[in-house]
């Protein structure tokens, strides 16, 4: 795998994700400890700040998607990545509950609307053959600048300090600043020519077959307060003696995503092959659940300790072919003039998992125990393989309509 893209925009694309990252990683690593131990919030005001903003989060992707179409994504995207260097500043100086709501909730919009503005980006300088490679080349550094951020962060963590925490605040915001500066080199992506003729203004909220696909990715994507939440609380229930372990599977799956996530989307081009990754990807979480039920079980310390490191690993593999075979699908059913605004609609998938996720799995996993992990386990096998009728539900639609789209929103030649 070239570790480095060729130069273009694919490489600029790439410098901008890992500075970011990095401040991200940082942050991640210590925001909820400097806000509870050194601001003095309660956990149970922190945990509802983060609920609502992430939603008020998901409910901007569209408007801001909506945005990158109608006025160009590159401008966009840079004025988003300069709003999260704001928001991310602004918690150098908050000291209270109100504030600090505001402050994480203009965060998450920024972030959603960074996040969909930047498909759209995608979308005006990659060819459709390359933006699943370019996506996942993306994730892969994504790991990588959190890996590290969360290292430094570890810094932070040790000095203990509010200088220390502070630091890493300015660094994520200093981050976001030149992430934005460095998306100012992109070639600028012209507004969608369809923005400029009638119709509804946010198309896709409208549109129930791509609402259908989206809502069986977010089902699927239920799996990502497994490994920062409820993989380290089931472990410290069975053994005290593996709590090291939750940390080690982190690592295992950011070095997986890191190293084999590009070549892992290589096979994805098309909705065919897209719908087959995520169907093998039900399959692949649905074995990881099952070991993890196993590890219930009262087996010795190196047996618990094996069936986790297996079931981590079913994880990470299952999770590398649902995004790559999602983002495909994101891509191929959303219409060229309104790429914004549907990414970002197929976006807020992520701000649902965030948001509902960790209430129901810790309930369904560490109150229920092994038949909570069968039955999440049975789940993911459902959505993986309602994937592929909803996707050509969703793709008759558009093969029945794209001609007269086609017309309405065609640039009538200059004369």
């Amino acid at each position: 795998m070239r570790l480095v893209p060729p130069a273009g925009p694919q490489r600029t694309l790439v410098v901008a994700q890992l500075i970011s990252a990095v401040g991200d990683g940082a942050y991640y690593t210590c925001s909820a400890l400097y806000f509870t131990h050194i601001v003095g919030m309660s956990a149970t005001r922190l945990g509802v700040a983060l609920a609502v903003a992430w939603a008020v989060g998901s409910l901007a992707g569209v408007p801001l998607g909506h945005l990158a179409d109608r006025r160009g994504p590159r401008g966009t995207a840079v004025l988003l990545a300069f709003a999260t260097a704001a928001a991310v500043a602004t918690f150098l100086v908050v000291r209270s509950f109100g504030p600090f709501l505001i402050a994480v909730c203009l965060y998450a919009t920024a972030q959603s609307g960074l996040t969909a503005a930047r498909q759209a980006l995608i979308g005006g300088l990659v060819a459709p053959s390359e933006r699943t490679e370019v996506l996942a080349r993306l994730q892969s550094t994504l790991n990588a600048g959190l890996a590290l951020g969360a290292a430094l962060g570890g810094i932070a963590l040790s000095i203990g300090t509010r200088g220390g925490f502070l630091a890493v605040f300015a660094v994520d915001a200093l981050g976001f600043l030149a992430c934005g500066l460095i998306l100012l080199r992109l070639p600028e992506v012209a507004p969608a020519a369809g923005q400029t003729a009638g119709g509804p203004r946010l198309a896709v909220l409208s549109d129930r077959r791509y609402a259908v696909v989206a809502l069986v990715n977010t089902v699927l994507l239920l799996r990502m307060p497994l490994l920062s939440l409820v993989i380290p609380l089931w472990i410290a229930a069975r053994s005290s003696e593996l709590g090291w372990l939750g940390s080690a599977l982190f690592v295992l799956n950011t070095g997986a995503v890191m190293a084999f996530q590009v070549r892992s989307a290589r096979g994805v081009s098309g909705l065919r092959s897209a719908s087959r990754a995520v169907r093998e990807a039900g399959v692949l979480l649905l074995a990881s659940c099952a070991v993890f039920a196993l590890s219930a079980a009262d087996l010795p310390l190196w047996g618990m300790a094996t069936l986790l490191v297996v079931a981590a690993t079913l994880q990470v593999a299952g999770e590398m072919k649902q995004s790559a075979g999602s983002w495909q699908i994101a891509f191929d059913l959303a219409p060229a003039h309104q790429t914004g605004q549907y990414q970002g609609f197929f976006g807020t998938g992520v701000a649902v998992a965030r948001t509902l996720g960790p209430l129901l799995l810790t309930t369904l996993l560490l109150d229920w125990g092994a038949p909570g992990w069968l039955l999440l386990g049975g789940l993911f096998l459902a959505a993986g393989c309602a994937m592929g009728p909803a996707v050509r539900w969703a793709e008759r639609d558009r093969a029945r309509f794209a001609p007269a789209a086609a017309e309405a929103h065609a640039v009538p030649s200059p004369v």
